[in-house]
């Protein structure tokens, strides 16, 4: 039987507290560890009799396909908080309408106190960034669309 790491779990508990993540894991070939916390109440409120949606929001959703299923969808290698930039108030790496070659960094993604360079799988020119600076990401979720 494996002991429980009480550090491991406690630091992965305080990783879900500083991104606002509600779930993490944490695999090695010896032991996996899950975390996760329940989510805060939501509230929902019925909209007043007559309101509508706009129509051209509702074109533009129709009109955009899943960004996960894009084909140049490049996406988090991990759960974590990626950044835009090497260092507060430096230039991003990569912004929209950029070109790109494979291998170049395109973002950071910062996991246990690690920072990760996410690099781009493919060259291509940057149509979409999808993420922002400091914000909360999940395995598999698409950061930037590369065509």
């Amino acid at each position: 039987m494996t002991t429980i790491d009480h550090d491991a779990v406690r630091q992965l508990a305080e990783l879900l507290d500083d991104t606002g993540l509600t779930e993490i894991e944490y695999q090695t070939d010896e032991v996996r560890i899950r975390v996760a916390k329940s989510a805060p109440a939501v509230s929902y409120m019925a909209a007043p009799v007559g309101a509508a949606a706009p129509a051209a929001a509702s074109a533009d959703a129709a009109g955009e396909a899943d960004p996960a299923s894009h084909p140049g969808a490049i996406k988090a290698p991990m759960v974590g908080v990626v950044y835009v930039a090497p260092e507060p108030g430096a230039p991003p790496f990569v912004q929209v309408g950029d070109s790109i070659s494979k291998g170049q960094t395109l973002f950071l993604i910062e996991a246990m106190k690690t920072f990760n360079p996410v690099r781009a799988e493919v060259g291509g020119r940057i149509t979409r960034i999808l993420v922002g600076d400091g914000q909360a990401v999940e395995y598999g979720e698409p950061l930037v669309i590369v065509e």
